[in-house]
């Protein structure tokens, strides 16, 4: 084939613990895909993390944002966190800061179960798990505001404060309707707190209740978080779309990270459309399994697949959850999916099978 005439620009952080071992492997994943499609990717590596953060203090470069802006078109960023840095600094810095002021207020979590041997649900099939969570991710309880008064006295007061604008409810409510819309999916829902966050989500109530008028062929409905994450246990095949603040997005799309096969399985994007933005695999730097090389390498890779859709190559993106598929039915995984391959074992596996 003949190759695209604009290469792709992509920045890689590795990060720490796993990450460092499963974004290397998504990279050469991701890579075999684009091969086929003679696609050119252009890899740069930062090696923003833990390592660099004991060593000289660097967490998120001040120029950082304009340069992703300028030079790249998407980010592959890894687990952060680190056990030698326990205010997690540095994580904090790069994984918000990058969210934050590159204001990718779209976080995209789909829960696909990719084999039925791997939920914990009796007689779940895919067709039962298929649905997407929209995380409100600029704004509520993750921006930092509060404080604390008299710290480590009887006398003690913390504080932390949950942020909602008009602009954020609106354009993550928005974001989710036209998903649904432009997928032919039928069925949104929208969940908040609002019978006890009386004010911040009393604005999701509203934007909601309006916009939904817009939306005449979407089946909206509203459930409340805790009977939300209640419903997904009992009976997952209601939901196709789900939308909901920054915190409940966090807790309902690891629940369903957990029923389509847990975290190793779990991709993740944080999205500004038509802008640069950030993938991620939604499991965490696993610090008492880094450099074992048995971590599970298919969220990256999954995660990869996310990238490429959102950069224009949606058959690359196929080609990586059919890899994923196949080697979940050929038992070709590591320990955590009851396999025996090493995380380079894996991606080398994925990479192999995209190449034939």
């Amino acid at each position: 084939m003949t190759p695209t005439a604009t290469p792709k620009r992509i920045a890689v952080i590795p990060g720490d613990g796993i990450g460092k071992e499963v974004i290397p492997e998504a990279v050469k994943v991701v890579q075999a895909a684009v091969a086929h499609a003679g696609t050119k990717l252009e890899i740069t590596n930062l090696d923003w993390g833990a390592d660099r953060f004991l060593r000289d203090g660097t967490t998120l470069p001040a120029d950082a944002p304009e340069m992703f802006r300028r030079d790249f078109d998407a980010i592959l960023l890894g687990a952060m966190g680190d056990p030698r840095v326990p205010s997690n600094q540095h994580a904090a810095d790069i994984l918000l800061g990058l969210r934050f002021k590159l204001d990718l207020y779209v976080n995209v979590r789909p829960c696909v179960l990719l084999d039925p041997r791997l939920t914990p649900l009796r007689d779940r099939t895919e067709r039962d798990i298929n649905f997407v969570v929209f995380r409100e991710n600029t704004e509520g309880s993750y921006v930092g505001m509060g404080g604390i008064f008299k710290k480590g006295t009887p006398d003690e007061i913390a504080l932390q404060e949950d942020v909602n604008t008009y602009k954020g409810v609106e354009r993550i409510l928005r974001y989710a309707f036209e998903y649904a819309r432009s997928n032919k999916l039928t069925k949104l829902c929208m969940s908040d707190k609002s019978n006890a966050l009386a004010f911040g989500h009393d604005l999701w109530q509203r934007l909601f209740k309006k916009m939904r008028t817009e939306y005449p062929e979407i089946q909206s409905s509203h459930q409340f978080i805790d009977n939300l994450l209640m419903q997904i246990i009992r009976d997952p095949s209601q939901f196709q779309v789900i939308v909901t603040c920054n915190m409940f997005g966090d807790i309902a799309s690891d629940v369903g990270a957990q029923i389509a096969g847990g975290l190793g399985l779990a991709p993740s994007g944080n999205i500004h459309p038509g802008q640069v933005s950030m993938f991620e695999p939604v499991h965490g730097s696993a610090p008492t399994i880094a450099g074992k090389n048995e971590a599970n390498p298919m969220g990256s890779a999954l995660t990869g697949a996310m990238m490429l859709d959102y950069l224009g190559l949606p058959d690359a993106a196929k080609r990586i959850e059919a890899a994923v598929r196949s080697a979940l039915k050929e038992g070709k995984t590591t320990p955590d999916l009851g396999g025996s391959l090493s995380t380079r074992e894996c991606g080398d596996w994925l990479a192999n099978f995209l190449a034939k």
